[in-house]
């Protein structure tokens, strides 16, 4: 399994929830995460994407860090088993609602 992959299933279960998984690019900010994912009633998490058993490098910690400090739901995904699972949380479906890294 590919990281590639897996941000293409985000992408795809994230349309079929009305929402979009649209790609991060702050130029002259490194390390933010790869994905804004935004669903129905202003619902919003970034995801950091990894291949199976890879983990962030230590600025893309930082910035998961800072940006959960800022009220924001941030996740670490490197299994594709477990997009419904951070869908569910950024909607509110979830009982979890902390935007921890789900591996």
């Amino acid at each position: 399994m590919r990281e590639r992959e897996i941000e293409e299933k985000l992408r795809v279960e994230s349309q079929k929830r009305g929402g979009l998984a649209m790609k991060f690019v702050s130029p002259g900010l490194i390390g933010v995460p790869d994905r804004i994912v935004v669903l129905p009633q202003g619902r919003l998490g970034f995801v950091e994407l990894k291949a199976p058993g890879e983990k962030p490098r230590k600025i893309q910690v930082r910035r998961m860090e800072q940006l959960r400090k800022l009220g924001f739901l941030v996740y670490v995904l490197d299994d594709k088993g477990k997009i419904g699972e951070i869908l569910d949380d950024i909607q509110g479906i979830s009982l979890s609602r902390g935007g921890d890294s789900i591996h």
